[in-house]
């Protein structure tokens, strides 16, 4: 039994193989499917995984890898973990992504009784598999009618939705919301395993066993060749609003467009189509909204480009065909906003123009990935990056590679993106190196020492460099406090700490880099020893912007954004009396600051760095340039008193001799001594 929906017999174009997948790499058949290896290789660690008591676990794989394919045959190889627990559902949250998944369950599993739950689609909760949409189980709760008892396996698409409220809900009910022995098993796939909001997906996931990353998969050729160019946009994004609580997700729609939607911008796009991209078939662009759309196509179509646009709001018997004719090459460039992120197959795709900025590295793999299908007669695909402005914290295709947000290239492969970043890596480490040989030899001799000077206290606290680039990614007013250490202040006290790592654990390449805790402060009551509780750790993971995101979430649900947004207008008003009386302390008396001088911000700023350290900090300062001042003067002296003794036994050199130990030079000058001492 298969409600509903009436599929096509033949499989998506990704997973015919023909002359392109190589003979070693096509294992046994399953089910009249022909799995290529690295499909098999992860069915084979998910059971493994289940076998060895895991029960909720992720699977990592790139656009195009067949994640539908890899699901849909777990259904047949996951053993029943108890007599009546043999069904299985898989969720979705688009109905191109429940279409798809019934498809594929059909041609896997033709004598299996298959429902789907997709609108008015109602499945009977009997089937032994069940296609659901998300937003249909949970309309009017209607997945109540599932029994979790009879359930082997529950299978989610696009799993970087999981910790949505709705899915949350749906995998309560089937006893998924912790690890516990007596539920289903759950494996959830996605290309795109991370949330830009920070939300730690641990809620539902316990581990990620398998990941597949779309470059080994372009090296290994199961993906098309991709190349990128970035083109330098001239849109203004500072006044851009962002989504979410404290402003810490994606960027808000209405805002976006009104930034990026301007003739001049899209004429930009037009002119590097047609510079870049002008004798590809098939291009698909995106855009920010319906009014970004309509203006774009239009001025394609001034260009003389045979350009149509498809949106939520075009009609489904519309879409089909406009979406028939792209793929079957009528027409070259179909412009699109948000429909064609994820669960579409257009493997005719051959360059893809990213005409809208973002933030989110899950939506920018996404739409990157809709060119990275195979096809026949397709050699790579062209990524066209309209790059925006670095300082509002966007990603972009170099981010993918390690590189700069704002780096350009021009027509580069994904191997040519890899080694640039990896000359860029190289340059950087030699940088380095090459500071740290001049600053050993500069020791050694005693000469041409340099510091990064600081006269007080009060400078080192004043200095808001490390503070620029923390706030170009979040909208929180973090201060930098030491190396690779921020602070957020919350309310009454109460701050949450970022740090890297201690070095010792930099040895081992599985341990997280950068780790955030919660610092509550305690009522003077209940403070007898310490005014703080012990820290409660928050988030780990190997890079920062990662844990930084899960803190900014953290911290907008649950402190005033009053407090800890870094553009309140309260943090562009003079200083309280008390901040300036604090700040003073650390000035002299003939230099003290006023209203005039400083922000409340700026203010606020400096004190937090004076409660997390910033004294001992300045001690460390001044005793480490101490000691270099005295080690460089016990050279100088050491080197000049051996060249005298070189002269002759007497101590007779002829020279005349200075030494400054000052953090500006040291050094010495030979001249002439009086004739009556100099030796012939």
């Amino acid at each position: 039994m298969w409600q509903g929906l009436c599929a096509k017999d033949s499989l998506p174009e990704f997973q015919r193989h023909d002359d392109v997948d190589p003979p070693e790499a096509r294992p046994r058949p399953t089910q009249g499917i022909i799995l290529r290896a690295y499909q098999e290789e992860c069915i084979q660690t998910v059971l493994s995984s289940l076998e060895d008591g895991q029960t909720r676990l992720g699977v990592s794989l790139a656009t195009g890898s067949g994640k539908t394919v890899i699901f849909t045959q777990l259904i047949g190889r996951v053993k029943p973990r108890s007599e009546m627990a043999t069904q299985t559902l898989i969720l979705a949250h688009r109905r191109e992504l429940v279409e798809q998944a019934a498809r594929h369950c059909k041609n896997a599993y033709p004598d299996k009784a298959i429902d789907i739950e997709l609108g008015k689609l109602s499945a009977s909760g009997l089937a032994d598999i069940t296609v659901a949409s998300l937003q249909s189980l949970i309309s009017r709760d209607r997945f109540l009618k599932f029994d979790p008892e009879r359930f082997k396996l529950v299978l989610v698409d696009e799993a970087h939705h999981i910790v949505a409220p709705g899915y949350l809900k749906i995998l309560a009910h089937f006893g998924l919301r912790k690890k516990q022995p007596n539920a289903p098993s759950l494996v959830g796939v996605s290309a795109t395993f991370s949330r830009h909001d920070g939300l730690r997906l641990g809620a539902v996931i316990d581990e990620i066993v398998y990941h597949k990353d779309y470059v080994d998969m372009i090296s290994e050729k199961w993906l098309s060749e991709v190349i990128f160019t970035t083109v330098e946009s001239r849109a203004d994004l500072s006044g851009v609003k962002r989504k979410g609580k404290g402003g810490t997700g994606e960027f808000d729609t209405e805002s976006l467009s009104r930034a990026v939607n301007k003739v001049e911008l899209n004429d930009i796009i037009v002119r590097s189509w047609l510079a870049k991209a002008a004798e590809r078939k098939s291009t698909l662009v995106f855009c920010v909204d319906i009014s970004h759309v309509e203006a774009l196509t239009e001025r394609f179509q001034h260009s003389g480009v045979d350009a149509r646009y498809v949106t939520g709001e075009t009609k489904t018997v519309e879409r089909s065909r406009l979406l028939d004719e792209f793929k079957r090459g009528e027409y070259p460039v179909l412009i699109n906003c948000g429909v064609f992120t994820e669960g579409t197959d257009i493997p005719n795709i051959d360059c893809v123009v990213l005409a809208r900025p973002t933030r989110s590295q899950n939506l920018l793999i996404q739409m990157i990935g809709r060119g990275m299908r195979l096809h026949s007669g397709k050699e790579n695909c062209h990524i066209i990056d309209m790059v925006a402005g670095l300082e509002t914290g966007i990603v972009t295709t170099p981010t993918l590679f390690g590189l700069d947000p704002n780096e350009l290239v021009s027509e580069s492969s994904a191997d040519q993106m890899l080694e640039l970043a990896s000359d860029r890596k190289r340059v950087r480490a030699a940088a380095a190196k090459k500071a740290a040989e001049e600053t050993a030899e500069s020791q050694r001799h005693g000469y041409n020492l340099t510091f990064t000077e600081y006269d007080s206290v009060y400078d080192l606290i004043a200095d808001t460099s490390g503070e620029k680039h923390i706030r170009s990614i979040s909208p929180h007013a973090w201060v930098q406090v030491g190396p690779d250490k921020f602070i957020l202040s919350g309310p009454n006290g109460t701050y949450l700490r970022l740090a890297r790592s201690a070095p010792d654990d930099h040895a081992n390449p599985t341990l997280p880099r950068f780790r955030a805790w919660e610092v509550r402060a305690l009522p003077p009551a209940v403070s007898s020893k310490s005014p703080f509780a012990a820290p409660r750790e928050l988030a780990q993971g190997m890079k920062l912007t990662d844990v930084l995101h899960g803190c900014d979430t953290y911290a907008a649900e649950n402190y005033p954004r009053f407090i800890i947004a870094s553009r309140q207008a309260w943090r562009r008003t003079p200083p309280s009396d008390g901040q300036l009386k604090m700040l003073n302390k650390l000035r002299p008396a003939d230099d003290q600051l006023t209203h005039d001088d400083v922000t409340r911000g700026q203010a606020a700023d400096m004190i937090t760095k004076i409660k997390h350290g910033a004294r001992g900090r300045w001690a460390d300062y001044e005793a480490k340039k101490k000691r270099a001042r005295r080690e460089a003067a016990g050279n100088l002296l050491e080197a000049l008193r051996a060249r005298c003794l070189r002269t002759d036994g007497l101590g007779q050199c002829g020279l005349q001799w200075h030494c400054r130990t000052d953090s500006q030079q040291s050094g010495y000058s030979e001249v002439n001594s009086p004739p009556a001492a100099r030796r012939v």
